[in-house]
């Protein structure tokens, strides 16, 4: 009896495995032959001989948020957006083909000559600084057009924008972080056109460029004032081409072991950056596509570090929403279908990486994840039927949706209070230093329009998120300016001093993150990450006052030279933050 018990089980196990495998199966491998023999290697844990830590519980509330209008006209509708370091300003910019815009070039500063022939100028602004509190605008002059660009952050802070429409396509321009810093464009530069094309940072600084519209493949920017000439086919992004693109601002994150994870449609692989060789497909996403047009959304989730860490360290990617494959072609069509409600999260380290699927309160296309400085998620903006495009979406999502990735499935998603504002095609979302979210744009028309159904949308919005619930106030740490450190080299041991009038004060319960500032655009947040540092203790330094002494990051794969917000959190309620450069 007891032999024929185990028989059973056994039968039962393999049939489980096996239809656990025909759901979502790894497949045949065109890049790698011989992949099936491919070992690889083992995936870490916790802390180096030791379990997965177990942080303090987190501070509830059942807050659901709150919406401020910040700005009644930012000047330029925000089709892009980044925050610059240390000077606290808002970069948004459009596109120059418009010609067209709500705020004009300053004094002094000449137009743009469009057309010398007929002497055609264009003396409007197409990007703004705007100062994060004070909401001061500052219109800058571009010359090259940057619609559906790229972009992201050098060591020393300087933006770095790539691509763009017409003329601006090959185009790599540079803005410093001051506040008299204007646009340097070197017309040239790249060796592909780049227009829906996606920017990454590598482990040492320097910026990897892959896709755009025609441009199914990559390569890596040149150093500022050089021109690149060589470009490296993607097989990925040739077989993930269909009839309505699909393909284009495709998901790229920097990997623990710093390969790149580079998602295009429903497909993914791991590329080696240094060999230009994939190293590994993951499984295909089925349900529809998530790339630009299908304009699904994607983070890297936070990465957990301790003092010691294991030799592979954990990193798990979140995808959702998006739309059905021909969603595009039926919005042509006047037919909007339903976008897409699951949410799907692998472990990309794993020895046998699998889509997870959960299912969001609602569907949801053009939304923009952003991190936040608790290490939580939440999805922002977009639609609920149909796809990117002009005039391709309907019914706005006005509510966001939290998303706990450290929380049992089934228990990880929350829908928080609605704004009153639409956020459709070419809306951002970029996380503050105070912790807030900022939140504009929404252009779904073929220039600056405003009778119609969406307007061009020039409200910039602010949202607090629960953590910030009045009610948790005495909760909330203060980072010490002037006993924290402006720079910190990698692997070694810092502190944090904060202030926090709390009792239960201890390494479980009060933590140091550290968030790099993405560039945001088309429901893609390039370069996002967010470190979960290693804390070795926390000390009462007199007062109300603690130290946290954490660990920088090891090394440039864990994080890539350059500013961070660096926060001190408490329970899951994140201080202001502080600037903080990995050097």
């Amino acid at each position: 009896m007891r032999a024929s018990t185990r028989l059973i089980w056994t039968v039962t196990v393999l049939v489980l495995a096996a239809v656990s495998e025909a759901v979502f199966p790894l497949p045949f491998n065109p890049f790698l032959p011989g992949s099936h023999n491919r070992k690889l290697g083992k995936q870490g844990g916790g802390r180096k001989g030791g379990g997965r830590r177990r942080g303090g519980a987190e501070a509830q509330t059942n807050w659901p948020g709150k919406w401020e209008l910040f700005l009644p006209n930012s000047g330029v509708s925000a089709m892009h957006a980044i925050l610059m370091p240390v000077i606290n300003q808002v970069q948004f910019y459009d596109a120059t083909i418009w010609r067209i815009s709500q705020i004009k070039l300053p004094p002094g500063v000449a137009c743009h000559v469009v057309d010398p022939k007929i002497n055609k100028v264009d003396c409007w602004a197409h990007s703004v600084l705007v100062d994060i509190n004070t909401g001061a605008i500052k219109p800058l002059s571009l010359t090259t057009d940057t619609w559906c660009s790229s972009g992201g952050l050098t060591v020393n802070g300087t933006l770095v924008s790539t691509g763009g429409y017409g003329g601006g396509a090959n185009t790599p321009r540079y803005l410093a972080a001051c506040p008299s810093c204007v646009w340097i464009e070197y017309p040239q530069a790249l060796a592909a056109k780049r227009w829906y094309s996606t920017q990454a940072s590598l482990p040492d600084g320097k910026f990897f460029v892959i896709g755009g519209r025609d441009a199914l493949n990559y390569e890596y920017i040149p150093e500022e004032g050089h021109n690149n000439k060589k470009v490296f086919d993607s097989l990925l992004l040739k077989q993930t081409d269909d009839p309505d693109e699909n393909n284009l601002y495709p998901f790229v994150w920097l990997n623990t072991d710093g390969n790149l994870f580079i998602f295009a449609n429903n497909r993914s692989i791991l590329l080696n950056p240094k060999s230009n060789q994939v190293i590994k497909e993951f499984p295909q996403l089925p349900g529809g596509t998530r790339n630009y047009p299908g304009s699904g959304s994607s983070a890297l989730l936070p990465i957990q570090l301790y003092m010691n860490n294991a030799k592979v360290i954990p990193a798990d990617v979140l995808v959702c929403g998006g739309s059905k494959q021909d969603a595009y072609n039926r919005a042509g069509k006047k037919d909007f279908e339903p976008a897409l409600k699951d949410c799907a999260r692998i472990s990309i380290n794993s020895r046998k990486p699998r889509w997870k699927i959960e299912m969001m309160p609602t569907p949801r296309v053009m939304s923009d994840t952003v991190i936040l400085p608790n290490g939580d998620v939440i999805l922002v903006n977009g639609a609920k039927r149909g796809c990117s495009g002009w005039g391709y979406g309907k019914d706005p999502a006005f509510a966001p949706i939290l998303y706990k990735p450290r929380v049992k499935r089934g228990t990880r998603f929350k829908e928080l209070a609605a704004s009153a504002i639409p956020r459709m095609y070419h809306s951002i979302a970029i996380a503050l230093p105070d912790g807030k979210v900022l939140v504009g744009g929404s252009n779904t028309n073929d220039g600056y329009r405003y009778n119609v159904e969406f307007p061009t949308e020039l409200r910039v919005e602010k949202f607090s998120p629960p953590y910030l619930d009045p009610a948790l106030a005495n909760m909330r740490p203060k980072i010490v300016n002037n006993g924290t450190p402006k720079q910190i080299k990698y692997g070694k041991v810092f502190k944090v001093k904060v202030e926090l009038n709390q009792k239960d004060v201890t390494k479980e319960n009060l933590k140091a993150h550290m968030l790099a500032p993405s560039f945001t655009t088309h429901s893609i947040s390039m370069n996002m990450r967010m470190l979960l540092l290693g804390v070795a203790s926390v000390n009462p330094s007199g007062g109300n006052s603690f130290e946290i002494q954490a660990a920088a990051p090891p090394n440039g794969n864990l994080a890539p030279p350059g500013y961070y917000l660096i926060f001190a959190v408490y329970k899951g309620v994140p201080s202001v933050g502080e600037w903080i450069q990995i050097v």
